[in-house]
């Protein structure tokens, strides 16, 4: 809530009078930001949001909430989802609750390092590329377009095979550095239908650097497809370390959701009639995949007004209404305008 506070402005001959009262508001209240509640309005972004928060608040309490050591063996092995063991346990003893609730950290955080570095390096050469042109636009061009022809996950295999350690390291850097190009090419043809629009040019009369123009003027508006990138390398990256570890190329001496899958089909466990370690950690990785491409939805109808579903007619008592007012003329009405 404003205050309103009246002020005095002294004349010239130094008479003073009182101004008209105005609006005074005060500091300090902590606002939303207003893409964050536009894609909280968005039904698909909103459902997205809550799955991923949901999934994100148990990696990081997840020391908290695990009830045993993901890695502890014990005498109650190949126990079906019970009571004392939520998501039963593997043939070693181990709990698979445990093992998914930790597993959710480490696969997050490679996932969001991938995208983080993908991203950074696509905005940056995709945007620059743009408003530089000439040179500088047909070498970025060309590196664009070799990475592009880079297979990331046989170039994983090969790296995987002759490194001695297989660590989350080695996979965020060959996945961000492989994922970039695609989303580089994509934010240079948006970047190009923006470099001449009247607030670039303004900024070239008005003497900007060329840093201050590409992030200060072309980044804000591009902030969308940015976001958009970052989370379609974030779901492909996660998919990409599970299908990798499960194929045993990983490091499966820590607790990762493919490291849990890799481990299941190992000891067949399926084969057994034992279907609780493949399908928890499999069900983890679903679900944040889903809650990703949910948020992935919901900003591009955000950003895309042509993307948007109409929204529904109004409801019986609305209708019912304008009936008693204004008679069958007025719902027709109504309905038309809808």
């Amino acid at each position: 809530m404003s205050q309103i506070q009246p002020f005095t402005v002294e004349r010239a001959g130094g008479a003073a009078y009182e101004a008209p009262d105005r609006p005074v508001e005060k500091r300090g209240r902590l606002r939303v930001p207003q893409w964050l509640r536009l894609l909280w309005g968005n039904p698909k972004s909103r459902a997205g949001m809550l799955m991923l928060g949901t999934i994100v608040v148990v990696a990081v309490f997840a020391p908290w909430i695990a009830p045993h050591d993901p890695k502890a063996f014990s005498l109650d092995s190949r126990q079906a989802p019970s009571f004392h063991h939520l998501f039963g346990t593997t043939d070693q003893g181990v709990d698979i609750f445990s093992q998914v609730v930790i597993g959710a950290r480490s696969s997050l955080f490679l996932g969001a390092a991938a995208a983080v570095l993908a991203t950074v390096l696509a905005t940056v050469l995709g945007v620059l590329a743009a408003y530089m042109g000439g040179i500088v636009d047909d070498l970025i061009s060309f590196l664009t377009s070799v990475f592009l022809v880079i297979p990331t996950i046989p170039l994983l295999v090969v790296i995987s095979g002759y490194l001695k350690e297989r660590g989350g390291t080695t996979m965020i850097l060959v996945l961000g550095l492989t994922l970039w190009a695609f989303e580089a090419r994509i934010l240079r043809a948006q970047a190009l239908s923006f470099r001449n629009r009247d607030f670039v040019l303004a900024a070239k009369v008005a003497g900007e650097s060329t840093r201050r123009i590409v992030f200060g003027e072309l980044m804000p508006n591009m902030i969308s497809r940015i976001a958009a990138a970052f989370v379609l390398v974030f779901y492909v990256a996660i998919l990409t370390e599970a299908g990798l570890e499960f194929l045993g190329l990983g490091d499966v001496n820590h607790v990762s959701w493919g490291v849990t899958m890799y481990w299941a089909q190992v000891n067949s466990t399926v084969l057994q009639g034992e279907w609780w370690p493949a399908l928890f950690p499999g069900l983890a990785l679903a679900l944040t995949v889903l809650a990703l491409v949910f948020i992935l939805a919901g900003i591009d109808e955000v950003s895309n007004p042509r993307l948007r579903t109409p929204k529904r007619k109004r409801g019986l008592g609305r209708r019912l209404g304008l009936a008693l007012v204004g008679g069958h003329a007025a719902v027709k009405a109504h309905e038309e305008t809808e």
